[in-house]
């Protein structure tokens, strides 16, 4: 312990992780981050290859407010240390029988598409959007960043939720207000993106759209790798230590000088902290890291039980040419089926033979993520996760890269010929990498049962002095979820140790 200040611990360097050490900083403690893996950002990491630059994980940038409140703690800009460029369309959806949708932030450009499908549906889409802008008002504004931490705290909630029915699933939401299929998936297909099923998936996500519209969707020059080193850098301005190729092996409650603290032990430390912040997979946290605490092994199994979101198989590749001419930035190719092929992804015990496609192309928007005249690529698969689907993936893995470059060149001619360099990342991977349980890429499943208070709480009621941050706790995963949990955190931590947030 030093010089009397509080000392705070912050594991993983994830958004979550990134966002609650600045804020912790900021509130006056000293905040050390340890990072397993050898660059900071967690799934945010960023692979180079022959001059390729692959951001590993998230991609769309929304809401960048939440950036922005994090820089102007120090009295600084976002743009001071990172510039973010406007991307549009949001989204090009392309679908197997050859329609196309570019969904955008302008309401004429959306309505004129939606006309040319079925003219009645412009109505309903006017009506969907009031009703999203109503649910974004009470879901985000009102209670993104409340922690959750008291069954009274959800009674207080409950009638708005009630009348905006949280009870119906996104797609349910949708189809009120729309009738052709094509429109329903186009603004149901956003819950994926925070790994739930939009059949399954409370309706409060459908706020979603109305957030996209509200501040539009953006990528960092330099790729996401660039807006986590600026993170970084400002962590560091503030005074604040990131250890890096550290892992936390284990945790557990001591004392120093009668003063409870948490122990934490690394290959390299054992070291002695007020509080500890979590932003590694919930489970994890408590299956691993604090193993011998007597309130975990419950915590374990009640996690257990819970649905979890699914997993993901991503794949990574450069061109030897740019596809400039065929594709956007942000591409999702729907397949023949919608909710038969969610149904398998969410609950099949095998890989589909079908497939629905994420492709990310940011050399479209900045040209020095790859080489002069080459794309580079990452491509999402949604997969069942390990738990459902306990698939070989060391075997199977190069087939079904194999099989999604196939599927792809219906949008990109003779791709196999054109692939450079690739490598991808599997289920296995994410249990691996990251202690996923399941190789789950998005922690527990966004349900309506498992939101806001019934999600594993900000603040641990057992365990004094453990805090949860990231995607495992309210509000839940996507930047703007886990950089609010900082948020939400932060506020709680401030709270019990008698500091003020400004």
């Amino acid at each position: 312990m030093s010089d009397g200040r509080l000392q705070a611990a912050v594991i993983g360097s994830g958004f979550g992780g990134l966002g609650v050490a600045i804020r912790l900083q900021h509130l006056g403690f000293d905040t050390t981050i340890f990072e397993a893996r050898d660059k900071p950002g967690g799934r945010a990491y960023v692979y180079e290859d022959s001059g390729h630059i692959f951001d590993a994980g998230p991609t769309v940038i929304t809401a960048p407010h939440c950036f922005d409140e994090l820089f102007e703690l120090s009295g600084k800009t976002t743009a001071d240390y990172v510039e973010l460029l406007p991307v549009s369309p949001f989204y090009r959806l392309l679908w197997s029988d050859g329609d196309q949708f570019d969904y955008v932030g302008d309401s004429k450009a959306m309505e004129e598409q939606i006309f040319n499908r079925y003219p009645p549906d412009v109505e309903g889409y006017r009506r969907f959007v009031d009703y999203s802008r109503r649910v974004f008002d009470a879901g985000y504004t009102e209670l993104v960043a409340h922690p959750f931490l008291n069954f009274t705290d959800m009674v207080k909630v409950a009638p708005s939720l009630i009348r905006l029915r949280a009870d119906r699933s996104v797609y349910s939401a949708v189809a009120r207000f729309v009738r052709n299929e094509h429109v329903r998936q186009a603004l149901s297909f956003h819950s994926l993106l925070v790994g739930g099923n939009p059949f399954e998936t409370s309706a409060i996500y459908t706020l979603i759209h109305y957030l996209e519209r509200q501040w539009g969707v953006y990528f960092p020059r330099g790729g996401t790798g660039a807006l986590v080193n600026a993170l970084c850098r400002l962590f560091n301005e503030m005074g604040g230590k990131l250890c890096l190729s550290e892992p936390v092996r284990h945790v557990e409650e001591s004392s120093v000088a009668g003063k409870k603290t948490h122990r934490v032990r690394t290959d390299r430390t054992l070291s002695h902290f007020d509080l500890v912040v979590s932003n590694a997979d919930v489970h994890h946290t408590y299956a691993k890291l604090y193993r011998d605490h007597p309130q975990s092994g419950a915590v374990v199994r009640k996690l257990e039980r819970m649905d979890w979101s699914m997993s993901l198989f991503v794949l990574y590749f450069g061109t030897d040419i740019t596809y400039a001419d065929r594709l956007v930035h942000h591409t999702v190719l729907f397949g023949p089926r919608y909710k038969g092929l969610l149904d398998d992804i969410f609950h099949g015990n095998t890989v589909p033979a079908d497939m629905s496609l994420y492709l990310h192309a940011p050399h479209l928007t900045d040209e020095s993520l790859a080489p002069p005249n080459c794309g580079t690529f990452y491509v999402l698969s949604p997969v069942p996760h390990l738990g459902n689907a306990n698939i070989n993936w060391g075997l199977f893995a190069e087939e079904y890269a194999d099989r999604i470059l196939s599927t792809l060149e219906r949008w990109m001619p003779n791709l196999r010929r054109h692939v450079r360099v690739r490598r991808w990342m599997a289920p296995t991977d994410f249990r691996n990498e990251f202690g996923a349980f399941f190789g789950s890429a998005f922690s527990c499943a966004p349900t309506l049962l498992q939101s806001a208070y019934f999600r594993p709480h900000n603040r641990d009621p057992h365990i004094a002095g453990l805090y949860l941050v990231g995607a495992g706790t309210h509000p839940g995963a996507g930047l703007p979820g886990v950089l609010n949990s900082a948020k939400a955190t932060a506020s709680v931590i401030a709270s019990d140790f008698g500091k003020r947030v400004v």
